[in-house]
């Protein structure tokens, strides 16, 4: 019947009698007990590890001055009050209440559990192609253990005859120029000439192919990179929060005392200030260009983690009565914070190398792996000891990365954990399943350590894991929430927990102001689509766009899908189901006597069980 979607109408949960317990209510014998942050910072950490990655230390920067420079900070704010805080606090919150990991949570509106699938799906994405960017960090962390750097020299069997090392354009006057390391050249062979940091990163490491069709043969170097980095991973998550609780202590914070470093180092270079100035400096014309907001709103939604359902995950192991609605705006503070910090970092450097090689700055910004594997390696050559600052970075990258990820396969591990009753526990469960989650990403990773691994990288880049499925993911979220199981009703148990209703702005952000700001970009991103390229020259193939929009496909159908699949096994007629509408979330109520740091209870498929 549909009473089989609307669950809780057993007499379970808040129908049962306080201090008793019915034959329903039993627990599964040897169901585990859940595990728990050892103390409340293990989770702020963890928080901060997870959400603060290369996005907000290479992205943001980037966008900012792109779009108007200190000006960007004006939609970035709104939005992310509007948007950004009210889901990552909705997320922390259902997943402390409900003491469940992305997909068990929306037991309290079992028809829209296919959210829970879909943010499994993208963070499945999100662990397999995002772990390349370890390995490329870890890849050139080793290649500094050396007097000359490698991609510091045109002398390498990798260089083309076009490599040139070093080029002022102040030289080239008379339209030629005489040089006793490369010969005669004219001034146009000059400009077409290659940096050797260029060469490496696409010869030698990426040693790219022609596209998408031609695969190559496998980089034997970055495939052992790419399984140490794995195996880093697996370790840091095998034991649960126990172990990753503490490891993120050092993760969290390493990457600050680098950045630190690297700003103090930053602003003693010649042409910082230069740098600094071109990154705040505000151009107040560009609040008026649509894509300007848009690029706000996509940066704090990926800044912020939304929709991965990590965050859930991580709230799952809080204690019940933990003041979550506090933790949101501190971790969103620091969040924001980190990114507009890591600006005057990037931009002093930016500066210095403009300074230095005699052009604009806006010439030596790119965004992305260009700005980390390219513009700043090519900084540290021309800093006094060059390994030394090299191997800083690059460790720094990879430890900035490192939390990001295996907070990540916890929260996938998490959810698909919590799919299995108690009668299926069994020793080393966990261990097992960090190892098959590991395994299954590393292979599907192989496709990117070939040559033509930077092309399906991008493609995972651009479309499994993009603006356009977290939005959608945000605005359901929303919409179930808010309008299914109730945003006075959801505000209400977060009163139960922390002692205290949240200021209504949240409940209006749930219900109106939120899904607006999400489907706006959306539609904004669809209408305004453009196939992928890569570096602005190489167009992709039809059938590689196929395969880039079946990956969005995955995580975005997962919620209509789902729905259509419950109703359908629902007996009755349409009308005869409809109405039911109202019914359609678990019998969670506030006003149910119980003390949940006493209690031990789980739901499945909507069924409320209570142990006192």
């Amino acid at each position: 019947t549909i009473f089989g979607l609307i669950g809780g109408t057993d007499g379970a949960g808040c129908g049962a009698t306080p201090g008793t317990m019915s034959s329903v209510e039993k627990p599964v014998p040897g169901y585990p007990e859940r595990e728990q942050w050892t103390r409340q910072m293990d989770f702020i950490m963890s928080c901060v590890g997870f959400a603060v990655g290369l996005g907000n230390v290479w992205r943001f920067p980037y966008l900012c001055y792109k779009n108007g420079g200190g000006v960007f900070l004006i939609p970035y704010l709104i939005i992310g009050v509007v948007g950004g805080i009210p889901i990552f606090f909705l997320e922390i919150a259902l997943g402390q209440f409900m003491k469940a990991g992305s997909i068990n949570v929306w037991n309290i509106a079992p028809l829209f559990k296919g959210l829970g699938y879909a943010s499994m799906v993208i963070v499945f994405f999100c662990n397999t192609y995002y772990i390349m960017v370890l390995a490329w960090a870890f890849y050139y962390f080793i290649k500094s253990f050396n007097a000359t750097l490698p991609w510091s020299t045109c002398d390498n069997p990798w260089n083309t005859p076009s490599c040139i090392e070093i080029f002022h354009h102040e030289d080239c006057l008379n339209g030629t120029i005489g040089n006793t390391t490369y010969g005669n050249m004219t001034c146009e062979e000059l400009a077409d000439g290659r940096s050797p940091i260029i060469e490496f990163w696409e010869n030698k490491v990426l040693n790219i192919s022609q596209g998408l069709d031609y695969p190559g043969s496998i980089n034997w170097e970055l495939l052992l990179c790419l399984a140490a980095v794995w195996v880093m991973v697996y370790f840091c998550v095998w034991k649960g929060v126990k172990s990753t609780g503490k490891i993120v202590y050092f993760t969290a914070t390493f990457p600050y005392v680098v950045l630190i470093i690297l700003l103090v180092r930053g602003v003693t270079l010649p042409g910082a200030y230069d740098g600094i100035m071109f990154y705040i400096k505000p151009d107040w014309s560009k609040l008026g260009e649509a894509q300007v907001w848009i690029d706000a709103g996509t940066q704090i939604f990926f800044s912020y983690a939304i929709g991965l359902g990590a965050l859930t995950a991580l709230g799952s192991y809080n204690r019940f009565n933990n003041d979550c609605y506090k933790d949101a705006f501190m971790l969103a503070l620091i969040n924001s914070g980190t990114s507009f910090f890591a600006g005057f970092v990037v931009f002093a450097i930016l500066g210095f190398m403009a300074n230095e090689q005699g052009v604009d700055i806006s010439q030596v910004a790119e965004t992305g792996p260009g700005l980390a594997f390219i513009a700043y390696p090519k900084a540290v050559t021309l800093m006094p000891m060059p390994p030394v600052w090299a191997a800083l970075f690059f460790f720094m990258l990879l430890v900035l990365g490192l939390d990001s990820q295996f907070v990540g396969v916890e929260g996938f591990v998490t959810g698909i954990l919590d799919l299995f009753p108690g009668k299926y526990y069994m020793r080393y469960k966990r261990e097992i399943s960090v190892a098959i989650c590991c395994l299954m990403c590393f292979i599907i990773d192989l496709s990117m350590v070939t040559q033509g691994g930077m092309y399906v990288f991008q493609l995972f880049d651009y479309y499994s894991a993009s603006g356009m499925t977290l939005l959608w993911q945000a605005f359901w979220e929303c919409i179930v929430v808010s309008w299914v199981y109730g945003a006075d009703r959801f505000m209400d148990d977060i009163a139960r927990m922390i002692g205290y209703r949240p200021f209504p702005w949240m409940k209006w952000c749930w219900s109106f102001i939120t899904p607006c700001v999400c489907m706006g970009i959306f539609l904004f991103h669809l209408f305004n689509y453009k196939p992928l390229t890569y570096n602005n020259t190489y167009v992709y193939p039809w059938w590689g766009e196929v395969i880039g929009w079946c990956m969005a496909l995955m995580s975005m159908l997962c919620i209509p899908v789902s729905v259509l699949y419950k109703l359908c096994r629902a007996t009755g007629t349409f009308k005869e189901v409809t109405p039911f509408w109202s019914h359609l979330t678990t019998t969670l109520s506030p006003s149910c006597p119980l003390n949940h740091s006493d209690v031990h209870w789980q739901t499945s498929e909507g069924h409320v069980y209570v142990l006192s």
